[in-house]
């Protein structure tokens, strides 16, 4: 059986994690890694580093057979500040396999608080009057009106992640 690593406890993360590898036997360990980024990536190259991080230390601190790191973020463009997500799963290899997800534009209200330095997750919690929205529909569930949750947009990263996986073992 497969020793997955997860480098978070997250419960939307790992329930994504735990959803993405459907059908495959494996045993999954939740754990606190550093993502090694700053608390609020601002860029994919800073997310994908988060998501690496986090599946590399995960790996090494859990000594499984594989690790999964999970990161969302935020990217500037001429349109605004879109939501990121991105995810790395690696091996003893540690080649990381790479996979991104949804991206949606951001309301400006809330971009400029990012834009001030302040983090998505307290940024939601403060906007939508509840607690832990990162752990729970995320931002993507608040402005997609529910269509899509947090657990939703990872799980489609780890698909992609797996179905890569799958076909170079």
């Amino acid at each position: 059986m497969l020793t997955v690593a997860i480098g978070t406890k997250n419960p939307a993360k790992v329930d994504a994690i735990k959803n993405g590898f459907e059908g495959i036997q494996a045993n999954f360990i939740p754990t606190s890694v550093p993502s090694g980024v700053s608390p609020q990536p601002f860029s994919d190259e800073e997310t994908i580093q988060g998501a690496i991080n986090r599946a590399k230390n995960a790996l090494v601190l859990e000594q499984s057979d594989v690790g999964i790191g999970l990161e969302g973020g935020v990217v500037p463009t001429e349109y605004g500040l879109f939501l990121c997500n991105w995810g790395a799963i690696v091996d003893s290899t540690n080649n990381p396999i790479i996979a991104g997800g949804a991206r949606i534009l951001l309301p400006d209200e809330i971009a400029s608080e990012l834009n001030a330095g302040k983090e998505l997750g307290d940024v939601m919690d403060a906007y939508t009057k509840q607690k832990d929205i990162r752990k729970n529909e995320g931002a993507i569930g608040i402005f997609t009106n529910g269509y899509i949750k947090r657990t939703d947009m990872f799980m489609h990263v780890v698909k992609l992640l797996v179905g890569q996986f799958t076909y170079r073992r």
